[in-house]
């Protein structure tokens, strides 16, 4: 569609002129013999251009400019002045005109060209226009988007933790953890089991990823060893007694939930009466650190990542513990914090700094720095079984 123009210019000769010249340009083309009446014809039309002549009787050019400025402002205005009053150019172009052009114009095609320029900046300002319109609107409906989302992350986070246990002893074994989680919804596991009288069962796990999706393990990892625990109260099954069957379950689970999820865990189970530990190890690290008389030492232990490979098999190993012992397990999360150059160094800081704490969680919690973090690059994840003082 053609672009309209009003001239304006109490010269009817001059106005004649240059309103015959763009028509033949091909614009539509409107005219007015001064400001009041150009005003008039603003009330039913609104071109897209205006060319206007600042001298003129009654109300000048200038004024015209301020009256547009208000009623009409974007419209883009070419003004056309006598070399003589330079001043009045300056104060259009303050005012918003587009363009100037001195008189006479002995040249038309100068005057087409400005319009054009004129005509490329309107559209260009009216597309930048839409553009912004487009992202305010587009992030409103990102914020809202969002918000739901941090709802639902609460929401979510908070039945998460509904699932961790509560701080518990069993025959003088207290068992505690904390978590600090780098998203509102966490990878990291834990969990302590009363199997029977005799027996408790405790593990850490840590899911591949962040997030929503890898929240949704721990909720089948709890899933599962409640009914090992279950089916063992029942009667139908001593899986749950057994840590490198465990492992091998969740191996299983994992593999036909299809949800492309893996996860390091180290299992244990500990008989109260003697002062057993038996415990398997899924690819987890780093290892829990005992802390007894002796000093402070990693467990031993080592198998495959747990959810990955189909053919994965896990070993049991048994150690007897002293009456008096602090057993603290970590996720890998704890050893993002540690400000060393290489993962030997940060394992040996991380003994370090579980001996100076004695298995104490909240000692650790405050040697380490972790509450000092208040963004963690991963989640970090302590959970502490132990028994007597040392």
């Amino acid at each position: 569609m053609a672009a309209s123009v009003l001239v304006i210019d109490d010269d009817s000769t001059v106005r004649d002129s240059v309103v015959a010249y763009l028509d033949d340009c091909d614009y539509e083309m409107m005219s007015a013999d001064s400001a009041q009446s150009a005003l008039s014809v603003l009330e039913n039309e609104y071109p897209d251009a205006v060319i206007c002549d600042l001298k003129m009787p009654g109300m000048n050019g200038i004024e015209l400019l301020e009256k547009l400025s208000e009623s009409h402002p974007g419209l883009p205005v070419i003004v056309v002045s006598g070399a003589g009053v330079m001043d009045d150019v300056v104060r259009a172009l303050r005012l918003g005109a587009a363009d100037f052009l001195v008189k006479p114009i002995l040249d038309l095609e100068v005057l087409v060209h400005a319009l054009r320029k004129a005509l490329n900046h309107q559209a260009l300002e009216r597309e930048n226009r839409a553009y912004r319109d487009h992202l305010e609107a587009t992030n409103r409906e990102l914020k809202l988007g969002l918000d739901e989302l941090r709802a639902d992350q609460q929401a979510g986070r908070q039945a998460q933790l509904r699932m961790l246990p509560e701080p518990l002893t069993v025959k003088g074994v207290a068992c505690e953890h904390r978590l600090q989680p780098s998203l509102m919804l966490s990878g990291d596991f834990l969990d302590f089991i009363e199997v029977d009288d005799d027996r408790l069962a405790f593990y850490i796990a840590d899911v591949s990823g962040h997030g929503a999706s890898s929240a949704f393990v721990t909720v089948l990892l709890k899933n599962l060893t409640y009914r090992l625990k279950r089916n063992f109260q029942r009667g139908s099954s001593d899986d749950v007694v057994m840590p490198e069957v465990v492992l091998s379950r969740i191996n299983n689970e994992l593999l036909a939930s299809e949800l492309d999820k893996h996860l390091t865990i180290f299992y244990g189970l500990l008989t109260l009466s003697t002062g057993e530990l038996s415990y398997s190890v899924g690819g987890h690290f780093p290892m829990p650190v005992l802390i007894d008389s002796g000093g402070a030492r990693f467990l031993e232990g080592r198998g495959m990542p747990v959810g990955l490979f189909k053919e994965a098999q896990y070993e049991c190993t048994s150690m007897d513990l002293p009456d008096d012992f602090r057993l603290m397990l970590f996720s890998d999360g704890i050893l993002e914090i540690i400000d060393e150059p290489s993962l030997n160094d940060k394992e040996s800081k991380l003994l370090a700094m579980a001996s100076q704490s004695e298995g104490n969680l909240d000692s650790f919690w405050s040697i380490a720095g972790v509450a000092g973090h208040e963004e963690v690059p991963d989640d970090i994840a302590v959970a502490t079984v132990s028994r007597g003082g040392l």
